[in-house]
């Protein structure tokens, strides 16, 4: 599955999983002193840094798996007046404008205004242009917006 991020998005997940690379070392360090306390099986030590571990090499697959089928998007060069991943757009709603950049979905925060793709709005927007207006359903009932402009 295509996991669509920006240039930065990217860089921050290759910087997470160097860090946890790098704790690998810190976590079997604590499982061998654990080990030297002797009985396993009542040593919660051993087993807090065991679950540790567990939890660490997890997220070290899943971010691997996020860089591997990692698209990276961006607005820069492109001729579409159209929304797409990576646009940055002004939209109006009820008088109120609001900017949005659509996003993928690792990237997601509607409260900064990241919009994934894959989300009703996102997908609402992609495609269209300036001065269209587009009618989303969310949760909290039908909304439309006007789109103003699209970077």
């Amino acid at each position: 599955m295509t996991n669509y991020i920006s240039k930065e998005g990217l860089q921050k997940l290759k910087i997470e999983l160097g860090q946890l690379k790098q704790k690998r070392y810190e976590i079997a360090k604590k499982i061998e002193e654990a080990k030297a306390l002797g009985d396993l099986a009542e040593n919660n030590e051993y087993h807090e840094a065991r679950e540790t571990q567990a939890f660490n090499e997890g997220r070290i697959r899943e971010l691997e798996e996020k860089i591997r089928d990692a698209q990276v998007i961006s607005g820069q060069g492109r001729k579409s007046s159209a929304v797409f991943i990576g646009s940055k757009i002004v939209v109006q709603n009820g008088g109120q404008q609001k900017e949005f950049l659509l996003v993928g979905s690792q990237e997601a925060d509607p409260l900064t205004g990241k919009i994934s793709n894959e989300s009703p709005i996102g997908q609402a927007f992609l495609g269209k242009k300036a001065g269209d207006r587009v009618e989303v359903q969310t949760p909290g009932g039908r909304t439309v917006y006007k789109i103003i402009s699209v970077n």
